[in-house]
Formats: C-alpha cells, sequence, structure tokens
C-alpha cells in the first residue's frame, strides 16, 4: 500500500479541525513530520493555527520557526504572518519582531498582527511605530488601532483619532469599527459622542447587526442614559446573551435593580437564549447593590440547579457582599468556609469589607489573615480596612502590628484618581 502524500496528510489534517478535533488535526501534522523530515509550508500554517486552538501558540511557533531557520522549509508571507501571529498569541513579542524583521516586504496581514501585539502589552508607542510604517493600511490594521486605543484611559482619545483618519482615508467603518468606537465613549463617559456614532450607525448598512446593537446598549448603560439602551434594546430584531447581559447590566449599575430582574425573568422565559456566567454575575451584582437578599439566593442556588454553571470565585465574592450588605456578617463567613474550593482574596476582601461595615473584628481579623497571605503586597485598601476595624474596637495594639506590616512589605495607601472628561468633538471632519 503507497504511503500517504503530503496532500493527504494535509485532507485528513483539515478534515479534523473542521470537525473541531484541533489536538487531532495537530497530531497528524507531527506525525507527517516525524514519518518524512519534511512538511510543507500549508502543513506547518496549519499547525500553527491549530496551536492556537489548543491555547499553544508558543511551543508551535517556536517548533515550526526552528524549521524555518533551518532552511527545512522555506517561509513565506503567509508563514511569517501566522508565525508573527502565534507569537504574539503566545506573548513572546520578542519573537514575533524578529520574525518580522526579517521579512523582505513586511506584509500588512503580518504588520497587524504585531501591532496587536504591541497594543495588548502596552507598548502603544511601538504600535503607532509600526502602524506609521505600514506602506499599505487595510481596514483590518485600522481597526487594530481603534480597538487598542479603546482598551485605555490613558490613550482613548486616539480610538477616535484613527477612526477619523480611516474615514478620511476612504475606508468605510466596520461592525468592529463601530463596537470599538463605542467602547471608547464608554471610557469616556460621552453620550454625546456615542450618538454620533449611532447615527452613522443608522446610516450603514450595518445598523441591524446584533453585535452593534449590544455595543450600543452598552455604551448607552455606562454613560448613565440606561433608557436610551433599552430603546435600542426593545427595537432589536435579534438579541443574544450579550445583549441580554448588557441591559442587566446596565439596570444594575445605574441602581435599577427591579429593572435587572425583570430583564432577567423575561430572558429566564425565553427558549433561545440562555444566562451565562456574565449574566448571573450581572443579576447578582444588581441584587447586591440594592440589598436584595432573597432575590440574590434565589438567583445564585439557580444557577447549578436549572443551568448546570457552577459559581466562579466573582460570584462568591458578590453573594459575600450581599450577605454582608443585609447585616449577615456570620452568615456570610460560614457562607465563605462552605466553599469547595479555596476562596480567592476577592472572597475574603469581600468578607472584610462586610466586617469593618458593621464592626466584627473577629470576622475581619479572619478575613484580613487571608488577604493578606494571598496577596501580600496587593490591596491597600484591606490592609487600611483592617487596621481602621481594630481602631473603631481600640485595639491599638492591633492598629500598630497592621501599620509594621505594610512597612515590611512595602505596602501603600492608594492614591487618590480622578476621572478626565473628553472634549466633544465632532467623529467626521
Amino acid at each position: 500500500m503507497p504511503r500517504p502524500t503530503h496532500a493527504a496528510h494535509n485532507y485528513l489534517a483539515a478534515g479534523y479541525f473542521r470537525r473541531g478535533l484541533p489536538g487531532e488535526a495537530l497530531g497528524v501534522v507531527r506525525r507527517l513530520a516525524a514519518s518524512t523530515g519534511r512538511v510543507d509550508v500549508f502543513s506547518l500554517s496549519m499547525a500553527l493555527k491549530l496551536s492556537a486552538a489548543l491555547a499553544l501558540p508558543g511551543v508551535v511557533a517556536r517548533e515550526v520557526h526552528a524549521r524555518v531557520v533551518r532552511s527545512v522549509v522555506e517561509s513565506d508571507e503567509i508563514l511569517s504572518a501566522a508565525l508573527v501571529d502565534a507569537y504574539v498569541k503566545s506573548g513572546l513579542l520578542g519573537y514575533a519582531r524578529r520574525v518580522h524583521g526579517t521579512m523582505p516586504v513586511q506584509s500588512v496581514v503580518c504588520s497587524t498582527a504585531l501591532l496587536v501585539g504591541c497594543m495588548n502589552e502596552g507598548m502603544y508607542r511601538d504600535a503607532e511605530a509600526i502602524f506609521e510604517g505600514m506602506e499599505e493600511k487595510d481596514v483590518v490594521a485600522y481597526n487594530a488601532m481603534v480597538e487598542g486605543y479603546s482598551k485605555s484611559e490613558e490613550i482613548v482619545e486616539g480610538s477616535l483619532e484613527v477612526y477619523k483618519a480611516m474615514q478620511r482615508a476612504g475606508f468605510r467603518p466596520t461592525v468592529s469599527t463601530f463596537v470599538s468606537v463605542l467602547g471608547a465613549c464608554s471610557l469616556l463617559s460621552s453620550p454625546e459622542l456615542g450618538e454620533q456614532v449611532h447615527c452613522q450607525a443608522i446610516k450603514s448598512s450595518l445598523f441591524s447587526d446584533i453585535k452593534m446593537g449590544s455595543a450600543l446598549v452598552d455604551m448607552y448603560a455606562k454613560c448613565g442614559r440606561v433608557e436610551d439602551g433599552r430603546r435600542v434594546f426593545d427595537h432589536m430584531a435579534e438579541r443574544n446573551v450579550v445583549t441580554w447581559t448588557s441591559m442587566i447590566d446596565g439596570y444594575g449599575k445605574n441602581g435599577l435593580s427591579e429593572e435587572a430582574l425583570q430583564v432577567f425573568g423575561k430572558m429566564r422565559k425565553r427558549a433561545d437564549v440562555k444566562p451565562n456566567h456574565a449574566t448571573f454575575l450581572s443579576v447578582l451584582s444588581a441584587c447586591a447593590h440594592a440589598g436584595l437578599l432573597s432575590q440574590g439566593q434565589e438567583v445564585f442556588r439557580s444557577m447549578e440547579s436549572e443551568y448546570s454553571l457552577l459559581p466562579r470565585m466573582e460570584h462568591y465574592a458578590c453573594m459575600v457582599d450581599l450577605l454582608g450588605r443585609f447585616g449577615s456578617v456570620r452568615q456570610a463567613y460560614d457562607f465563605v468556609r462552605g466553599i469547595p474550593a479555596r476562596p480567592s482574596s476577592d472572597v475574603w476582601a469581600a468578607l472584610l469589607g462586610a466586617a469593618t461595615l458593621h464592626g466584627d473584628v473577629e470576622v475581619a481579623d479572619a478575613a484580613a489573615r487571608e488577604v493578606f497571605e494571598l496577596s501580600r503586597a496587593g490591596r491597600p485598601g484591606a490592609y487600611m480596612a483592617f487596621s481602621n476595624t481594630l481602631a473603631a474596637a481600640g485595639k491599638w495594639d492591633g492598629v500598630r502590628d497592621v501599620r509594621e506590616m505594610m512597612k515590611r512589605r512595602g505596602v501603600m495607601k492608594d492614591a487618590a484618581s480622578s476621572w478626565i472628561g473628553s472634549d466633544n468633538l465632532p467623529l467626521v471632519d
């Protein structure tokens, strides 16, 4: 029986990948390399794509890169771009830069992958230099810059500037563009800018996209215009779990907990969508902010009983906060001790906050010890909260001990911070 050809191996690997079996697909490529000593560019590019699905981009990228360096296979634009992307996804920007720098002609795909990596690592100047050095820019490159800027308060206005620049260059905004710019408007707390984007979206053929609607709901809610978000929500022809969660979260964050629960109730009655972990966190947060203990407990129980969702640490922390706001500090302590896994520092910090609020020194002491062990140099607020609890109880020796511990560990008090608004500049020149 003749040995399978390269094409047959590639066809088999692609078939596995299409069936959602990336591990088996990668195994085919590796067996090909082991049995023949040779793999082609297509096989290696596929291996890199598969590695991302398996959360192994760095490992496989180094294997592929070694073959290129040893001239076992000649690299091309597609393989180089896949290598850069794999290195970026694994946080190995130095290797990504090396591949990018050895390309005779640095393609827009490869350069975009590298600038995304720089943005993700907070290397904004490097990303800007790559972007400015691109001889030809496409809408994907512009979108990468718009999205990168939209995630940080320090540089968020850059998102709006690139958004305007891409339109001046003749590129039409895509759904991804609009979603990122709406995120920037949320970060700037500027519903006026958000309205401009909303109007532009209406004029485009993209307005009915579900991602667009979800982003608009989220933007209006985060800017305090929750009823405008509700109008968008009500007029959407289709909604997914992100849309429902954004609406619930918006009501909760704006102090409208009953409305959040009403929307959640409607969601639970629908057969086409089910709440996920993020949805439950939004509902529990709404209950906590309003002190709705019985509703919060029912929602928490339903996670596992109705939807087979195991609570995560953030859900446990939210329940501790809810019990604490209700004044049930001891019940919260028992709840924490009953968590199946070891509680995180967030959970213990929530318990410490509750104990501090109600002056329960014993529970505060137990919670503080756990927080200090799990987060030795972090959470300066936890040290101060415990110190204040001890001071309120007149335990000055304990206060002194906490302050000395802070000095030994180099823990500093939280510095005050402020929000800086943005000028309401038009988004279209």
